[in-house]
């Protein structure tokens, strides 16, 4: 559910040195605000997260789990007993969802690295993230950790840009972003021979909320958070400005904001 009131944007600088067109840079930017990440960063559809999991899942590993997102979904879907296990290389991302989810095992970790035993899990869950992995030797890992028959599972949320408004806002977002990828997000691919084919299908609902909020959203972006104070200032203003004068958000209490979520999955063979 959509926060009533907007939380507050941080005013703090964005930390000194940070490259916005730096892989790693970006990478390591979600350290800063994480309690508004966790905020105002949408969840992710039920329907598509359980086409993702595995029947008889015993246990699953949200990777990149950030501030459980994906996690408190999985967490209300599978059945009693199930062991949820988040991994993220961000220590205070991982502090957020374990003040949400104080079930849920962390482990501070990389998709290159994973702290878990060989054959362990049943299903391997990752939101928004894929793009930050070398893949092959996240893929590598993943097929270690993985069960035969295991499940390896991607999903993105995508802004709707066939609405006027969101692709406007998006615009604002990555105008100048080099990393951004022109589909949006960054299909499942290149996984290799100890999965099956992948598979794909596409989830669309809204997200709610308050007025105000967009621009704290903005704030969340790592493109945003590694910009010099100024232009971050400047195109924080211009998501002010989009609120305030664009004919269906005027006036609104709260927003809807439309997602069209892709998911992938492929089976560990």
């Amino acid at each position: 559910m959509a926060p009533s009131t907007p939380p507050s944007p941080s005013s703090a600088s964005a930390p000194a040195g940070r490259d916005p067109h730096d892989h790693a840079d970006r990478a390591a930017s979600f350290d800063r605000d994480a309690d508004l990440y966790a905020q105002v960063r949408p969840t992710y559809p039920r329907d598509a997260v359980e086409w993702l999991l595995p029947a008889g899942v015993r246990r699953v590993l949200d990777l990149a789990a950030g501030t459980g997102k994906l996690t408190e979904v999985v967490v209300d879907l599978v059945a009693a007993g199930t062991d949820v296990v988040a991994v993220d290389p961000s220590s205070p991302m991982l502090g957020e969802l374990s003040a949400r989810l104080p079930g849920v095992t962390t482990h501070q970790g990389t998709a290159e690295r994973l702290p878990l035993p060989d054959a362990s899990v049943d299903a391997v869950l990752v939101a928004q993230a894929w793009h930050w992995f070398d893949v092959d030797a996240a893929a590598t890992e993943i097929a270690r950790v993985l069960r035969p028959g295991g499940t390896l599972g991607v999903v993105w949320n995508d802004r709707d840009t066939a609405v006027d408004w969101v692709a406007r806002f998006g615009e604002i977002l990555h105008r100048g972003d080099r990393l951004e990828p022109a589909a949006g997000h960054v299909p499942l691919t290149g996984v290799g021979d100890p999965f099956t084919a992948v598979e794909a299908a596409t989830f669309r609902w809204v997200d709610r909320l308050p007025a105000g909020a967009l621009r704290v959203l903005a704030g969340t972006r790592s493109f945003l958070l590694t910009l010099p104070d100024d232009e971050r200032a400047a195109r924080l203003a211009e998501v002010d400005a989009l609120e305030a004068t664009h004919p269906d958000l005027v006036g609104r209490a709260e927003v809807e904001l439309p997602y069209v979520t892709s998911a992938y999955r492929a089976r560990r063979r």
